[in-house]
């Protein structure tokens, strides 16, 4: 087993007088704000919340945000296939940009580290309005809710609807949307997919290609392929991520099948599934999420 090592107090001295450290802050905030006002090659340092010795690396790309881990050891940080003996010997590494991609996605060039402090002018609005819009609620009605971003990008091999021939697109993940463009380059989406209506995301076998999967709709399954079973299988894990967030942002209002298919592999599917077994194994899936995407 890999002992873990907490980082030293000298480390976070250094982390904390570092321009582009974030401290705590969240998968969630990061990519908010390297999607709102960073650019491509931006990044950001924080801490992750899997591990005390472990760092997140945010990095903006064209249009979504990819994290990579960042490991302390107790006597040097890891970062990709590199080992550096210091912090310094790191942030030197980032000075000449790095080129840096994974199996799952494009490569990206660090370029713009993204300041933890920004100048903002003090300025504030005077109240002129106030009035209540409702009565009779408490505090117990206040429930903080937000969309995640969950972003992704990268190419994927797509079959046609009408004549089934396979031709590459660029796809694009934010939020509830998966859009498809022509190429990298296209700056108009030929669709835009909302998930909200997708029943299923699972590995399709029927078609004579490898790393495949379908997303089921209404109306029409969509067929895609990628490069790599890793790949695909990193596809198929935010997607019924997605879904099952929506599941519960509706209370529980959505097909089994959705939650189900996430269930697979991961929880024991229920052969049938009562509104009450279906929150269960909600509930279930929920308490599995959190360690999946950090």
């Amino acid at each position: 087993m890999t002992q873990r090592r907490e980082p030293s107090a000298h480390l976070d001295e250094e982390l904390r007088a570092l321009g582009w450290y974030h401290y705590n802050l969240t998968r969630h905030a990061a990519e908010a704000l390297l999607l709102s006002n960073g650019k491509d090659g931006s990044y950001l340092l924080r801490k992750s919340n899997e591990r005390e010795d472990l760092y997140s690396l945010s990095v903006r790309g064209k249009d979504s945000v990819k994290h990579f881990h960042i490991e302390y050891t107790g006597t040097s940080l890891k970062f990709g296939f590199n080992e550096f003996s210091s912090l310094k010997e790191l942030v030197m590494h980032f000075a000449n940009q790095p080129l840096i991609g994974s199996e799952t996605g494009t490569l990206i060039v660090l370029k713009h580290p993204y300041p933890h402090e920004v100048e903002e002018p003090s300025i504030y609005e005077s109240v002129r309005v106030h009035t209540a819009m409702q009565t009779g609620r408490t505090e117990n009605d206040l429930v903080p809710n937000a969309p995640s971003l969950g972003t992704k990008e990268g190419y994927l091999i797509k079959q046609g609807k009408i004549v089934k021939n396979w031709k590459t697109r660029w796809f694009t993940l934010h939020r509830n949307e998966l859009k498809y463009f022509k190429d990298q380059t296209a700056t108009e989406p030929i669709r835009a997919l909302d998930l909200t209506e997708c029943s299923a995301v699972q590995f399709d076998y029927s078609q004579e290609r490898v790393n495949c999967f379908c997303l089921v709709f209404p109306l029409r399954t969509y067929y895609l392929c990628a490069k790599t079973g890793i790949e695909a299988d990193e596809w198929i894990k935010i997607l019924r991520w997605k879904l099952v967030r929506w599941c519960v942002l509706l209370n529980g209002s959505m097909s089994c099948a959705a939650v189900l298919c996430y269930c697979h592999d991961k929880l024991p599917v229920l052969e049938h599934t009562s509104a009450t077994g279906l929150i269960v194994c909600m509930q279930r899936v929920l308490l599995w999420l959190p360690g999946q995407l950090h």
